[in-house]
């Protein structure tokens, strides 16, 4: 028997981000190291996330953004065997300036995520004179 026949949607909006913009290179596939931020956390009772967008923090160099999912609830760190390689994203050099908007990079997610679970996202190449800022938009399955 299905455990659920009804679809599920979330209860609330929930868009999360990184604390800091991604500025130090991580060439790593496991999420170990430096340079690698917490951008969203799931809810208590579950959430879906949308999507993950990158916007650059002033003048950046070409790069590849790694995005992880992470178990939260394990008992070791949450690195290594917590963690999987979920998505890349190619991330042009920027130039940023006065006069035009710098453009924004979106990699879709539309997964839903256990409780407690977590996403991760590092860059693999160092950032001299900017940075990445990384935010997830998403929805809790908890009531309004």
């Amino acid at each position: 028997m299905a455990l659920n026949t009804a679809p599920i949607y979330s209860g609330v909006g929930d868009i999360q981000w990184g604390a800091t913009a991604l500025v130090a290179a991580n060439t790593t596939y496991e999420a170990t190291g430096s340079n690698v931020l917490t951008v969203f956390s799931s809810s208590v009772s579950g959430s879906f996330v949308q999507r993950v967008r990158f916007k650059a923090s002033g003048s950046t160099v070409a790069t590849v953004a790694r995005i992880f999912i992470g178990n939260a609830t394990a008992s070791a760190a949450l690195f290594g065997p917590n963690v999987i390689l979920f998505d890349e994203i190619t991330l042009p050099a920027i130039t940023s300036g006065s006069t035009a908007a710098q453009a924004v990079f979106e990699l879709p997610f539309n997964a839903a995520l256990p409780a407690a679970y977590r996403i991760l996202a590092t860059t693999a190449t160092a950032q001299v004179n900017g940075g990445w800022y990384v935010s997830a938009v998403g929805g809790s399955y908890t009531t309004p």
